[in-house]
């Protein structure tokens, strides 16, 4: 299914969202008055979504364990927030040079388990979704419920990638779409079968709705229109590599 057109817009307007907070309604009330086309795609900033959820960590709560402080000191850093990163990990991957990459508890590699004191009131830091993909759904059957139509979700994050300078948003959540386009088995142009062409679709359009949310301009939410998919109930997960196929590991 061709997309020989796509719209991205940013929904502004949402107040600070708070532990607790009707994440759904916030954004319906802030959608401009105009009318959501039927398969819009509503890309949504994990931090709101932890936000909401009540995924935060006072710092000043938090006892370094000796790990943490002897790190943290070895590359002037906030022990604290090494401690919550360790805390949030099921794996080290790497830890030198002050940078800490590990594997999450739901699967996720990254920096400081996505970990993050950027867009958090002062001294407090904000985790990864328990489950993104449930917070997907949810959000998922809450927004179609009061726009009445068909909606697809993705919560996404900003992640670092090994062999390329530069960050890119990803999908940690996916509902309602599948997160792949598989060309294998499809002709090219020059009538061979493609073989391995499977697009990180998922990725692309959290990528690509970045553009309209930025970092500093308290956009946490666009909507893709146009983009043409199959419905499917969609997951995160299964974007990252499992361990088998990793060459890497």
């Amino acid at each position: 299914m061709p997309n020989a057109e796509l719209r991205i817009w940013g929904v502004t307007g949402l107040p600070e969202i708070q532990p607790g907070n009707d994440l759904a309604e916030a954004i319906v009330r802030a959608l401009p008055p105009r009318s959501i086309e039927p398969g819009s795609v509503f890309v949504i900033a994990q931090k709101i979504v932890s936000k909401s959820e009540g995924r935060l960590v006072e710092l000043d709560e938090v006892e370094p364990s000796p790990p943490a402080r002897e790190w943290a000191a070895q590359y002037h850093r906030d022990p604290r927030m090494i401690e919550v990163v360790l805390r949030e990990a099921r794996r080290i991957v790497r830890m030198d040079r002050g940078v800490l990459i590990v594997e999450t508890r739901q699967g996720f590699i990254c920096a400081n388990g996505g970990v993050d004191a950027s867009n958090a009131p002062k001294g407090t830091v904000v985790l990864l979704p328990e489950d993104a993909d449930d917070s997907a759904r949810r959000l998922r059957d809450a927004l179609e419920r009061r726009l009445d139509r068909r909606v697809a979700v993705i919560i996404s994050d900003t992640f670092g990638r090994p062999w390329r300078q530069g960050l890119t948003n990803v999908a940690l959540g996916v509902a309602g779409l599948s997160p792949f386009i598989d060309y294998r088995g499809q002709i090219d142009f020059y009538g061979r079968p493609l073989q391995a062409t499977v697009l990180a679709v998922a990725d692309e359009l959290a990528a690509a709705a970045e553009l309209v949310m930025g970092k500093t301009l308290g956009i946490p939410v666009a909507v893709v229109e146009g983009f043409r998919y199959e419905l499917a109930a969609g997951s995160g997960l299964d974007l990252i590599r499992p361990p088998e196929e990793d060459l890497f590991r």
